[in-house]
């Protein structure tokens, strides 16, 4: 199995892949996230440590029964030949109603089909008022006449 595009990476071909990965997450939808990994990827997500679509799978499905009304942007930071570099945030609330906007970095590796086979993430969360959130939309990925990180002041 391919998942173009494929390593090495132009900045049109990074640019593509980190939407892509936005817009899988948005969907909520861990199988189909899991996808876009190796069988036996592995990720550091905050203390986390996870390994497998399996553990994929089951992480995902956690996060998003506790983080509600996900939405997240990503943007591109830098990339070479297999890697990528993305900073993004993401808003939610929690079951008491809480907004949290999750600011972070990911580091990511690919391998030659194009299948992340090593993640790295490091998250911040922010509690917000609900008047404060930016990311505003209800389809299950951001429309592209959203404004992005760099142009929300993020």
């Amino acid at each position: 199995m391919t998942r173009p595009p494929l390593p090495p990476f132009t900045h049109e071909t990074a640019s593509q892949k980190v939407r892509m990965a936005e817009d899988g997450w948005n969907s909520k939808d861990p199988e189909k996230v899991a996808l876009a990994y190796t069988p036996g990827s592995v990720w550091r997500n905050r203390s986390k440590f996870i390994t497998g679509r399996a553990e994929i799978i089951a992480f995902l499905t956690d996060k998003w029964a506790r983080e509600l009304d996900y939405r997240l942007i990503k943007e591109l930071w830098t990339f070479s030949d297999n890697r990528i570099a993305v900073r993004f945030a993401y808003e939610w609330h929690n079951g008491a109603g809480q907004w949290f906007r999750s600011y972070g970095n990911e580091n990511w590796e690919f391998d030659e089909d194009g299948l992340m086979r090593w993640r790295i993430a490091s998250i911040n969360d922010l509690a917000i008022d609900e008047e404060q959130r930016l990311f505003h939309w209800t389809d299950k990925v951001r429309p592209e006449d959203h404004k992005g990180l760099t142009e929300l002041g993020l």
